[in-house]
């Protein structure tokens, strides 16, 4: 059975730190939107406290996340476990998006060990969570990170990031603008 509640508990907080892998999931307001669904690693996750988790955004191929939650700030992060026992925890909240150039994110990055590419930090201000079974996860092993994600962003440089930020990363799918469109 389902379990919720409005806050993240200590031992939630242990193991949700303790996955590899988690997902982060965001829709439009339009019915006909791209939903958006987006699978992170990378030790970008970081539980700020018992109802505010964020993670360091690595620059992609997409900013949908951004632009979901400039627009409507739903935001659901997810983990399951992979190993032999089964859970599947989500966390229900409101996104933020918190880009280099706020105080902001002066205060935020200090959780976090920066990456080559970080075009910003996803906050997830929850209001609720949901514990369920998982039982039909399959069991697997984590091996290890990827690199090539910020081995890109390394031999782009800064200024290359930048200008591919500019190129791909100022809407979403369905036209919709990010915070990153408003950086000239």
């Amino acid at each position: 059975m389902a379990s919720f509640t409005s806050h993240l508990s200590d031992s939630q907080i242990q193991w949700i730190m303790q996955q590899p892998m988690y997902f982060v999931a965001t829709a439009p307001l339009q019915a006909n939107g791209h939903i958006n669904l987006s699978p992170k690693g990378l030790d970008s996750l970081r539980v700020i406290d018992n109802q505010t988790v964020a993670y360091l955004d690595i620059t992609g191929s997409g900013n949908e996340t951004s632009a979901h939650i400039n627009e409507n700030r739903r935001i659901t992060f997810m983990w399951c476990s992979f190993g032999e026992k089964p859970k599947i925890f989500r966390t229900y909240g409101r996104g933020e998006v918190v880009l280099p150039s706020t105080e902001r994110w002066q205060e935020l990055i200090l959780h976090f060990k920066e990456l080559p590419g970080a075009r910003q930090i996803i906050v997830n201000h929850i209001y609720q969570t949901q514990t369920s079974c998982g039982f039909g996860v399959p069991v697997m092993e984590f091996k290890e990170n990827r690199s090539t994600l910020t081995d890109w962003a390394s031999t782009k440089g800064e200024d290359g990031v930048r200008e591919y930020q500019q190129k791909k990363n100022v809407q979403s799918l369905d036209g919709l603008p990010t915070p990153l469109s408003e950086i000239v």
